[in-house]
């Protein structure tokens, strides 16, 4: 019982590690798409005191967001990483598994 629920536990961490690298992406295309078109119309520009640019917010909003996401999935990797690197056969096809069903998902 231990072993299967080790092994599970394994799969939905790979399936987590897929869905936050997917979550990052996401994020990425949205904090592009914040970004305004011509930058150097704003660079030609001196900004106001107390003037603050909405997309430029939004910007940094997604970008904190990604390296939360980051952070995430850093840790999930190493996590997925020292689990399989316990030679243990039914853990390694745990997250084999995990990954493919993450990715499909």
């Amino acid at each position: 019982a231990g072993m299967v629920l080790s092994v599970l536990v394994i799969l939905l961490l790979s399936m987590l590690y897929e869905a936050v690298k997917m979550g990052k992406a996401v994020l990425l295309q949205r904090a592009l798409l914040a970004l305004p078109r011509s930058l150097s119309q704003e660079a030609l520009t001196e900004p106001e005191e107390g003037d603050t640019n909405p997309a430029q917010s939004r910007w940094f909003q997604y970008h904190v967001g990604q390296t939360l996401f980051h952070v995430v999935q850093v840790v999930l990797g190493y996590m997925v990483m020292l689990a399989v690197m316990s030679y243990n056969a039914w853990i390694f096809l745990g997250v084999i598994v995990g990954s493919t069903l993450g990715y499909f998902v």
